[in-house]
């Protein structure tokens, strides 16, 4: 094998990003080594969060066996040009979270921001620094959900940086676009303008130091999704859905979405809402609505935890309402199951 033959077999490799080879791209650093069947190069990449990074690597190990020799063990290394992000500076300035976890749904309606308000609200109980994002742009509800709709938050400035301020409520920093547009008008924006404003509430904000960044996604796939891949390296993701088949569709391609090897973010477990109804004079008695088991049957074909199924009960719904989670209130079976959850997160 010789130098040569590396580069012309890595000239079948495009990078997604721009649809350009991994040679012209400029991605290949001059450190081609080889002993034998063992080859070694170096791949750059802008940053170490980039989504096509594996797809990459893997690509370019397969062009080598396949182009020069079969037998051929390749090692990859990557290297990352950290001067073109000035945006990486501004993220290790502004967030300093040692799990930051996405929380998303397939499709709307199955409860995904009472989950994500409840689970915040249960790790800051367990004593942990919590941070919550609303990054459901077109249908922010978290304010809401926390009773500071009125709430307008205020910049400070840190480092000679001017910095927006969370809003803190229940033990949690929060951030929504709804803190910023009127409650009554539509928000109509392209998806470019959509992910630039989730940037600035990540990137621009005194988030301060974390235990948990939780990120409330907007319901489906869009360009939100993979600007927060880009931007962020995330710990990894909850996927919600209800026991019925047409959100179990939907929450398995959200799994997808995740886990595929341009994302590559590990699912850390679903939840089940609406899981089972119980009538208040009846504590006893389940009757399963939307289905029975069908978060439990998901799981365990896509081999990723079950964190939890939570009832259909009327307290959870009006602490949504009212602006004070369900799991604020001690002793109430639906605040023990979202206590638990957080424990198993």
């Amino acid at each position: 094998m010789y130098p040569k033959q590396i580069i012309e077999a890595l000239q079948h490799v495009r990078y997604p990003g721009n649809g350009l080879n991994l040679i012209e791209a400029g991605m290949l650093e001059d450190d081609i080594r080889i002993s034998g069947l063992q080859v070694s190069f170096s791949l750059w990449f802008d940053k170490d969060t980039d989504p096509f990074q594996r797809s990459v690597v893997k690509a370019a190990e397969s062009a080598v066996q396949t182009y020069v020799e079969p037998n051929a063990v390749v090692s990859v290394h990557t290297k990352y040009r950290k001067q073109l992000q000035p945006e990486s500076a501004a993220e290790e300035r502004s967030l300093q979270a040692k799990h930051i976890i996405a929380i998303h749904s397939g499709k709307g309606g199955v409860g995904k921001s009472t989950i994500a308000v409840n689970l915040a609200v249960a790790l800051a109980q367990q004593g942990y620094r919590v941070g919550l994002l609303d990054a459901d742009i077109h249908g922010p509800s978290v304010p809401k959900m926390f009773h500071v709709e009125d709430a307008r938050p205020v910049a400070d400035t840190v480092d000679g940086r001017d910095l927006i301020v969370p809003i803190e409520q229940y033990g949690v920093k929060m951030l929504s676009i709804g803190f910023f547009v009127d409650s009554g008008n539509a928000v109509v924006w392209r998806g470019g303008m959509a992910s630039n404003a989730v940037k600035q509430l990540i990137n621009d904000a005194e988030w301060g130091e974390l235990d948990y960044f939780l990120i409330d996604l907007p319901p489906g796939t869009s360009d939100i999704h993979l600007t927060l891949v880009q931007t962020l390296r995330l710990t990894g993701a909850i996927v919600i859905t209800t026991p019925q088949e047409v959100a179990l569709i939907d929450a398995k391609k959200g799994v997808d979405m995740f886990t595929n090897d341009k994302v590559n973010v590990p699912v850390l477990g679903l939840i089940e809402n609406m899981s089972y109804f119980t009538p208040a004079e009846l504590p006893d008695h389940r009757y399963y609505i939307f289905g029975k088991d069908g978060g439990k049957r998901l799981a365990e074909q896509l081999h990723i935890p079950l964190l939890g199924e939570v009832p259909l009960v009327q307290s959870i719904r009006e602490g949504a309402d009212n602006g004070i989670p369900v799991v604020l209130q001690s002793g109430h079976p639906a605040a023990e199951i979202f206590m638990q959850i957080a424990a198993r997160l």
